[in-house]
């Protein structure tokens, strides 16, 4: 619930509520992609270009035409109401930089983890540390090039989820399919406060 201030003029306006929600998921998958197509804002991103000292680590399959990679965070803000505003923090994907997932993680809402089906245990990693801290999170799968062959039951038998958990496709690209992602999330955050909320 948004709390009030009182501005220059003397009247009360009501102070946002402010959520922070992580990007998450494999090397490649479109997490700074995502961020940037929502952001209102011109989002900070920590992009360095792929050279080949990365070449042992970073696994290009399937994304041959990366060049760049997120070393520390991508940041972006997107706001959903007058009194809900969402900040992203959108993680880097390679092991080497997961030292840092818990500082993102500090306060955070939930997470979506994106997830692309040509290389799905690549997300694998991203579900477990959320599943461990009993952080919520939906799976959202980039339909790249428009394209996504296979279904929602398919994947969702695939990653092994909890039924509870939604899995949705969307377009990394397309604003409004990225602002559904984070609308689903906010809501399924709501119904598991709801559940807790509820006398057995």
């Amino acid at each position: 619930m948004a709390s009030e201030r009182v501005d220059v003029s003397g009247q009360a306006r009501a102070v946002p509520t402010a959520l922070k929600i992580l990007i998450a998921g494999g090397f490649g998958v479109g997490k700074t992609t995502l961020v940037d197509a929502v952001s209102e804002i011109l989002p900070l991103q920590t992009e360095e270009v792929l050279t080949s000292a990365s070449a042992d680590s970073d696994d290009l399959s399937g994304v041959e035409s990366k060049t760049s990679t997120t070393v520390v965070m991508d940041f972006g803000r997107i706001t959903l109401a007058d009194d809900l505003v969402i900040y992203l923090f959108g993680t880097p994907g390679q092991d080497r930089f997961w030292f840092l997932w818990d500082e993102l993680a500090l306060g955070a809402l939930g997470a979506v983890v994106l997830a692309d089906t040509r290389r799905l245990a690549d997300c694998f990693p991203s579900i477990d540390y959320f599943e461990q801290r009993g952080l919520p999170f939906v799976v959202a799968v980039n339909c790249f090039h428009g394209e996504q062959p296979f279904s929602v039951p398919a994947v969702r038998t695939a990653l092994d989820l909890d039924p509870g958990v939604p899995v949705v496709l969307c377009d990394v690209r397309d604003h409004r399919s990225g602002r559904d992602v984070l609308v689903t999330l906010v809501e399924h955050v709501r119904v598991l406060a709801r559940r807790q909320l509820t006398p057995a």
